[in-house]
């Protein structure tokens, strides 16, 4: 899987290059996908993913991560674009939220990148089934590679 990352912030941000590498061939594993999968990451501040979920989902306030999958929903492995679309995560949130857990900085926002990644390939947290569905894959893709 290529990734794409771009940097919004003022932040180190492309110390995560390896770790997303990481994520992407266990997802590929775990998953059975392709190898010509590619996915774009941007870094961003507050403002901007407030911005991004304001004008894109109606919900006035900042998120810690926004997906923008270039599939729908409704589509098997198969008929998958290789661009699976743009993941936005928010690097004040992934600090905060990183000390609430008790874990590190590059737990979180490789987290993040793997909810994100998740979502970019058909996944969702809409029922309580399939929200089961996806805590148990970002575990079985995350977990091997960095712990809580």
């Amino acid at each position: 899987m290529e990734i794409n990352i771009l940097n919004r912030t003022n932040q180190n941000v492309y110390r995560y290059n390896t770790i997303f590498d990481d994520i992407a061939i266990s997802c590929e594993k775990v998953l059975q996908l392709p190898k010509d999968l590619e996915i774009s990451v941007t870094f961003v501040r507050s403002r901007t993913i407030h911005t991004l979920n304001k004008e894109y989902r109606k919900i006035d306030r900042p998120t810690d991560v926004i997906s923008f999958a270039t599939i729908d929903s409704g589509c098997t492995l198969s008929e998958m674009d290789d661009d699976l679309g743009d993941i936005f995560i928010n690097i004040d949130y992934a600090k905060r939220q990183a000390k609430e857990y008790n874990h590190s900085e590059k737990r979180e926002i490789a987290f993040l990148f793997t909810h994100g990644l998740l979502h970019c390939l058909g996944y969702d947290h809409m029922t309580k089934e399939d929200e089961e569905v996806m805590v148990q894959l970002q575990k079985k893709i995350l977990d091997p590679i960095i712990k809580k």
